[in-house]
């Protein structure tokens, strides 16, 4: 249940599920980020023992807000879970919660009357220029090397299914903190910053967790990131394109399984990936005035392979044979015949008018 919230009149249905995490009585501490309508929350819970037969032996609760952007959320985290703390020890005392929304309010609320003049939420393919340079200060270093070492060459399965804009539910048992880190890294894989790219696709959304009070708004979703601890939302393949379970991609739909193998192009960016990787961590041993961190270079090492996809495409296209040659896909850094089903899809996705002439060698 809700036990308190500022301002009052604001509609919280379903964030009391939202804020604590199926399965979370199993552990002691999380931080959860999710989304509310037009709003992005960030939710630390905490699990205190308690001697009490009315509680059950437990006392849980999450403390959280809500914010038009979820890129700044962060910045408060270690305030809500020094709060989360407070709840449990000296439950009812809100005064410092409410000092907190007095004082951020600008920020995290709308205000009545303007819900419908909100900025929207910039997300692909305009997050470059909109949201990056917040980004980079908001989230924890190393979250993007953690995603790098937990999927390996995965990441770029993940990739394609992402620059597609498909529907995509990461699923792992709690804590789910740092599984809705793996939620933003997957978002940054797909970032274009060519002008005229992206204006057919739908917009890929960033959901977060999400559980089975978001069935319904999930069954109109054309594209999203998504995870749960929910081990129900595997049986319901409706929702879903691409389930990801622990380190296992996989996906249901026919079509789709020959992104599921890693090809030499494949290998040839991890290996190129890790190789910058390397480079950075022995420049800031030996250069210390510069600085760049992990996060820029993995987002910029995949906008600029996107972009050099979609303007290779582009040429193609305004070229008069309209022809997509096997010598483009190597340009473009792509397996001429191991990513032709990409391509395919590719096109179809972001209508784009090409002829693709790499035969296939599966077919006499």
């Amino acid at each position: 249940m809700v036990e308190w919230c500022l301002p009052q009149d604001i509609d919280l249905e379903g964030v009391e599920f939202k804020s604590m995490a199926s399965g979370s009585h199993k552990i002691q501490s999380d931080f959860i980020y999710f989304r509310k309508g037009p709003f992005f929350g960030l939710a630390c819970f905490a699990n205190m023992p308690v001697e009490s037969e009315l509680e059950r032996g437990a006392r849980m609760k999450s403390v959280g807000i809500l914010s038009p952007s979820y890129t700044l959320l962060y910045r408060h985290m270690h305030f809500l879970e020094n709060q989360v703390r407070h709840q449990l020890e000296t439950p009812g005392h809100y005064s410092h919660l409410a000092a907190f929304y007095e004082d951020k309010k600008g920020v995290l609320h709308a205000g009545p009357g303007r819900g419908g003049s909100l900025p929207p939420v910039y997300w692909l393919p305009s997050i470059h220029r909109y949201m990056y340079p917040e980004m980079k200060i908001t989230h924890p270093a190393g979250c993007m090397s953690q995603f790098i070492k937990f999927f390996g060459e995965q990441i770029l399965i993940l990739w394609k299914f992402a620059l597609l804009r498909k529907r995509i539910l990461i699923f792992s048992p709690p804590p789910v903190g740092v599984v809705c880190y793996r939620v933003y890294c997957c978002c940054c894989l797909a970032n274009v910053s060519l002008p005229g790219i992206g204006g057919t696709v739908p917009e890929s959304k960033p959901f977060f967790y999400v559980n089975v009070a978001d069935i319904e708004t999930l069954e109109v979703e054309v594209s999203y990131v998504a995870c749960t601890t929910e081990k129900i939302f595997e049986e319901k393949r409706e929702l879903y394109d691409v389930y990801v379970d622990n380190q296992n991609v996989k996906t249901h739909h026919d079509h789709l399984q020959p992104l599921l193998k890693i090809n030499s192009a494949d290998r040839e960016k991890y290996r190129r990936l890790n190789e910058q990787r390397q480079m950075l961590l022995y420049s800031q041993e030996v250069e210390e005035d510069y600085n760049p961190c992990e996060e820029d270079l993995f987002v910029l090492f995949f906008l600029e392979q996107n972009n050099r996809i979609f303007q290779t495409l582009l040429e193609v296209s305004a070229s008069q044979d309209k022809t997509l040659t096997a010598e483009h896909a190597r340009g473009m850094g792509l397996d001429p015949q191991g990513d032709r089903s990409f391509l395919m899809d590719l096109l179809e996705a972001y209508g784009i008018d090409v002829m693709l002439v790499i035969d296939n060698p599966c077919c006499p």
